[in-house]
């Protein structure tokens, strides 16, 4: 995969993908609750940000909440939710240029009817200038 490239401060930044930590509150229970439609959701969504599906995997647990993961060519979309709570957790990992997880967050947001959502997206696999991953943490790059 190309490394991603930002320029900050007239710095150039290269990294190999973008790792979004959202969070989305007060969605529809019914909804959080339903591994299909679940399942639906987050594959459309992988295919949303222009990602290629290579599995899937989503669990029902008793007496509520579902878990799951879309692998993708590009790295993984992931959640747990907690109906009991009208909250879901999500993770939206992509490698390279092609693909924009936050597409992913803003499809997902509609429909879960989120009505209070937040994200951090980090940067991971921070390159140097000659093109060698950087042995230090991701970094924050927004947080909403």
């Amino acid at each position: 995969m190309t490394p991603i490239t930002n320029v900050i401060s007239e710095q150039k930044q290269q990294y190999l993908g973008r790792h979004i930590l959202a969070e989305f509150f007060e969605c529809d229970s019914n909804v959080l609750n339903n591994p299909e439609l679940v399942e639906k959701y987050m594959l459309e969504a992988a295919l949303e940000c222009g990602a290629t599906i290579v599995n899937k995997c989503f669990h029902l647990f008793a007496p509520h909440g579902v878990s799951g993961v879309v692998i993708i060519s590009e790295s993984h979309l992931a959640i747990h939710t907690w109906p009991e709570f009208g909250y879901a957790a999500v993770d939206l990992f992509t490698c390279g240029e092609q693909c924009d997880p936050k597409v992913s967050y803003e499809f997902l947001k509609r429909k879960f009817n989120s009505k209070n959502t937040k994200y951090s997206q980090l940067n991971r696999g921070l390159m140097d200038f000659d093109s060698h991953v950087e042995h230090k943490s991701f970094a924050l790059s927004e947080q909403f």
